[in-house]
């Protein structure tokens, strides 16, 4: 959908070494006025604990198929080509793979 931030919650953080391989949960796209969002959200409430914005920055989407996603992040801290795969794997159908390639 366009006009949102997708998300993915990353709980080892993103890979930042090439062929590593970390999970990522896809979560509830977020509207735009999020972008700068920072603080804490109550307990009992979804998505509860501690927000904060640990990179900014563009992408560029070079590739789109069913469970497969190739883009390049351009951030400050995050630089480089990275994959999204869906995994098949594991319970939940919100579970991928994230890795950092070569190219």
């Amino acid at each position: 959908m366009d006009g949102v931030l997708k998300s993915w919650a990353l709980p080892k953080g993103l890979p930042l070494k090439e062929g590593e391989k970390h999970l990522a949960i896809e979560v509830e796209d977020h509207p735009l006025d999020y972008i700068d969002f920072e603080g804490e959200i109550p307990e009992g409430e979804y998505g509860a604990g501690k927000v904060l914005i640990w990179d900014k920055g563009s992408y560029e989407l070079l590739e789109k198929k069913e469970g497969k996603l190739k883009f390049v992040l351009k951030g400050r801290k995050a630089l480089g080509t990275y994959y999204l795969i869906e995994s098949k794997y594991l319970p939940s159908k919100n579970s991928w793979l994230i890795f950092k390639s070569a190219r």
